[in-house]
């Protein structure tokens, strides 16, 4: 368990991984801390978002809309490969989930992948994980189909593992929703276990030194049932 960054921890981390960082409008303080706890922290989720193209990515995951104030995360990571801070504090993200993957994460003490999760928002032994875990919105239709830019991809392990190092954490305490939540199926368009490898080679480098040379597909569940080919454009 682990006292959350400071806003100043935050941005000195992403930078020193040598991610581009925006700082969106009054990020600092745009947060849900009001209603629920936020920390001890455990670990780090990564989600897709679900918008396309003509889509404010940014204001939506900052603003949230009707149905679930923002912000929906600490960082929205755009194809560009921009990490834009949207949240200092609890942010609506990872909802509900299982406590034996909580245990899992903080002993980092699973293979591959952390136990499946049987809980999710709302069922009776579910884990509060917006107080638990960072997380970080990364833009994507979440099809199965829609690319993910290398750069884009490289910015999520850099900024993953700023939050990691600053910690002491380990590859281990980075999770997908979907391993978190059984109603959830994001990220999807890669392996989990294939993103902890390569956060693994990034967090065994000195901050900034690693840089993406091929993605690691490997063979994983897969809610397409088929690998996406990436675009390096």
């Amino acid at each position: 368990m682990a006292v959350p960054l400071t806003a100043d921890q935050l941005v000195a981390a992403l930078l020193a991984e040598g991610v581009t960082v925006d700082e969106v409008l009054n990020w600092r303080t745009n947060n849900r801390d009001a209603v629920g706890a936020w920390g001890p922290v455990n670990g780090v989720v990564i989600h897709h978002t679900v918008t396309g193209p003509g889509d404010d990515v940014v204001g939506i995951v900052y603003n949230g809309d009707s149905s679930l104030p923002g912000p929906w995360a600490h960082g929205c990571i755009t194809k560009d490969g921009t990490v834009h801070l949207v949240g200092n504090g609890r942010a609506n993200h990872a909802g509900g989930g299982d406590q034996a993957v909580l245990d899992a994460v903080i002993a980092e003490s699973y293979a591959d992948y952390p136990p499946p999760p049987t809980e999710h928002e709302g069922s009776p032994g579910a884990v509060d994980g917006n107080a638990r875990f960072y997380g970080f919105e990364c833009e994507n239709l979440g099809d199965g189909r829609d690319p993910w830019p290398l750069v884009q991809y490289a910015a999520m392990v850099r900024a993953t593992a700023a939050v990691c190092r600053a910690h002491g954490w380990g590859p281990k305490s980075a999770i997908g929703h979907l391993e978190w939540s059984d109603w959830k199926s994001d990220p999807r368009g890669f392996p989990m276990a294939g993103f902890r490898q390569d956060l693994a080679d990034c967090l065994a480098l000195p901050p900034g030194r690693w840089r993406v040379v091929r993605v690691r597909m490997t063979a994983a569940p897969s809610t397409t049932g088929r690998t996406l080919a990436w675009d390096e454009g």
